[in-house]
């Protein structure tokens, strides 16, 4: 079971915490769909949202999680804050400590944010994304959408394709996969990658015809250009051409194969429209999971502060 105060990251999780956050999850996702299943379970549960990056599908599943369980969902809203006076991120997080929510969501781009506010408050804290560290909560959803299809993750070819090197999402799924017993490839050009991650028990390659082939799972990761100092290559085309995920390249996965990307998908660019819209596409299912992955999240961290 998952007993946790705080959802900080993949890495220190075991099998069976994470099954747990899974198997809870199911029983969250025909709520997203009915009305009249959504329950007020959180009624008494109080949840504040700290983006300190854009988002939308992590933002908002979290606030409409919390909705539908009845929890109160309030968005500090930072470029509006004392955050725009100088205030540092300990400092906000105890003044809002001292409000009385239950539970905080951090978005920040310094790695080790969330742990950092874990530390310093009494509220429970989720990381929806700390710098190029972690999104937990993220690969818990293509988690849960791998499970939904294909039963189980033992022995599974897992390919993840992209800029590697700046993915959070990433990190967090070859945590994950490794422990439920995937074989994780990491592919993508050779400035967007290290030799160095295959330490984590991947296989590192930047043959994307050779990372595809036998796939059962493709996942598409977004050019992190905001994370970068230096273009690292020499144009879209190019890495389109060399590294997109097309028609042509996706014939050497396995039939039944998996396309995933965590949005938002630059289309044309890390995979092609026609693949993005595809019958093997499941990325917008992906973003429904992710709602009900939120919920059963919210849910057992409520639980664990009775």
């Amino acid at each position: 079971m998952f007993k946790k105060k705080d959802l900080l990251g993949l890495r220190n999780l075991s099998e069976d915490e994470i099954m747990s956050i899974l198997e809870t999850a199911k029983s969250m996702k025909a709520k997203i769909d009915n009305p009249l299943l959504r329950t007020q379970e959180l009624k008494n549960t109080s949840i504040v949202t700290l983006f300190y990056e854009n988002s939308t599908r992590t933002k908002m599943s979290f606030m409409l999680a919390g909705d539908y369980l009845g929890a109160i969902v309030k968005d500090l809203g930072v470029s509006t804050s004392s955050v725009n006076k100088g205030e540092n991120l300990i400092d906000t997080g105890v003044n809002l400590d001292q409000m009385g929510p239950n539970i905080m969501i951090i978005r920040h781009s310094m790695t080790g944010a969330a742990h950092i506010l874990a530390k310093n408050v009494k509220a429970s804290v989720i990381n929806a994304g700390d710098g190029t560290n972690e999104h937990p909560t993220q690969a818990l959803l293509d988690l849960f959408t791998i499970l939904d299809y294909k039963g189980h993750f033992d022995g599974l070819n897992v390919t993840i394709l992209g800029d590697i090197a700046h993915s959070r999402v990433a990190r967090s799924n070859v945590f994950a996969l490794t422990k439920l017993g995937a074989k994780v490839t990491l592919a993508g050009p050779s400035t967007l990658i290290s030799n160095s991650m295959k330490s984590l028990g991947v296989d590192v390659t930047s043959n994307i015809q050779k990372a595809i082939e036998n796939s059962d799972v493709v996942m598409g990761l977004r050019i992190q250009f905001e994370r970068q100092k230096n273009m690292p290559f020499p144009n879209l085309r190019e890495y389109s051409n060399l590294f997109g995920i097309n028609s042509k390249v996706l014939k050497y996965a396995k039939k039944d194969v998996l396309v995933m990307h965590p949005g938002p998908v630059n289309r044309g660019v890390e995979l092609s429209t026609d693949i993005v819209d595809g019958k093997n596409s499941v990325i917008n299912i992906q973003v429904k999971n992710g709602v009900a992955v939120r919920m059963a999240i919210l849910k057992l961290l409520s639980e664990n502060r009775q």
